[in-house]
């Protein structure tokens, strides 16, 4: 049973890699990219949400700052395509370290508007620095060659590149989550005093994650520069973490898929919902809305229910007396001499 079921599962992801690798034949090749972007972003985040249950509303302070540093570094340095991704990851990373460090021991809403007051200081920096140039963002920034051989001056080429960094950030979702770390993660979110209870420093392992989200966040917003050769203030706002919060609970948070599939959905309404104009909000506000009140799991999460309900085996016929409501009587107490 195991084994077919790993079959299947093994089957499905070399389709979803032979459908990722011919999709630019078919589709416009950047907007798949933007795709992958995003799809990274959100996963990154449900590694924080769905996994340790911390509702941050700062990340977008991990993706557009990483971004901004991600353009310096290519276009004033000089440097290529690897070591502006890199960068931006650090940056991530070392902002993750310090917005961890003030906000990982708050809970709930606290946790919450703590990550949003620092996100808007970022926000306010990225503003004022000279290096961003303010309102008009690094534009213009060039796409290298990466290592200084490969070509990725094409939309095709830069498809490949970006599909390439989603994988590899990807996979270090899936092992971390699969790995004995990611194993007492779940357990804080299910039950953090008793994880703490079994000698386990909650707050050490919640910040681990938070700096991994938000290194992986800021791989996502380097790479999206190399994209659109632009880093603006969009990607700073608090709506952009709005965003990446809407694709997670969207898609499935505390699934692999989910952020996936929910980045996907949020990325071509706002690319095909364009043309409606000023009612393009309030088109995505109502499919929302609809999504959210019959896929309470997310669409991926709802999908896994029912497709464990079909291969759940048939239960027990019930006893006479749970079919009445009764309870059973207890067993009589055998008599000693």
């Amino acid at each position: 049973m195991m084994g077919s079921v790993k079959m299947h599962k093994g089957l499905w992801l070399v389709l979803g890699l032979v459908a990722l690798a011919v999709a630019p034949l078919v589709v416009y090749p950047v907007f798949l990219a933007k795709v992958l972007c995003f799809a990274l972003f959100a996963a990154a985040f449900n590694l924080l949400l769905g996994y340790v249950g911390l509702l941050s509303f700062g990340h977008a302070a991990f993706f557009g700052f990483a971004a901004y540093c991600g353009a310096h570094v290519t276009k004033v340095w000089g440097f290529g395509p690897e070591v502006a991704i890199l960068t931006g990851t650090a940056v991530g990373a070392g902002l993750g370290l310090v917005f961890g460090a003030i906000a990982i021991r708050r809970q709930g809403i606290y946790f919450a508007m703590v990550t949003l007051a620092l996100a808007q200081m970022v926000y306010f920096v990225a503003l004022q620095a000279p290096f961003t140039h303010g309102e008009d963002g690094i534009q213009g920034v060039p796409r290298r060659p990466l290592f200084g051989l490969i070509d990725i001056g094409s939309n095709i080429a830069i498809y490949y590149f970006v599909l390439a960094v989603f994988l590899i950030g990807v996979f270090i979702i899936y092992r971390t989550v699969h790995s004995p770390f990611g194993q007492i993660l779940k357990s804080i979110r299910e039950n953090e005093p008793r994880a703490i209870s079994l000698g386990y420093d909650t707050d050490r392992y919640k910040l681990i994650a938070f700096v991994l989200s938000a290194g992986l966040s800021g791989l996502a917003g380097s790479t999206k520069v190399l994209v659109f050769q632009l880093a603006s203030l969009t990607d700073v706002q608090w709506q952009m973490s709005g965003e990446v919060v809407l694709m997670t609970i969207l898609g499935g948070m505390g699934t692999m898929l989910g952020p996936i599939v929910g980045a996907a959905v949020v990325v071509s309404m706002q690319n095909y919902l364009a043309q409606v104009g000023s009612m393009t909000t309030i088109v995505q506000g109502a499919i929302f809305v609809v999504c959210v009140l019959l896929f309470r799991r997310g669409i991926v999460g709802e999908l896994a229910a029912f497709l464990r309900s079909r291969r759940k085996t048939p239960a027990e016929p019930e006893s006479s007396y749970q079919q009445a409501g009764a309870a059973a009587p207890a067993p009589e107490r055998p008599r000693g001499g």
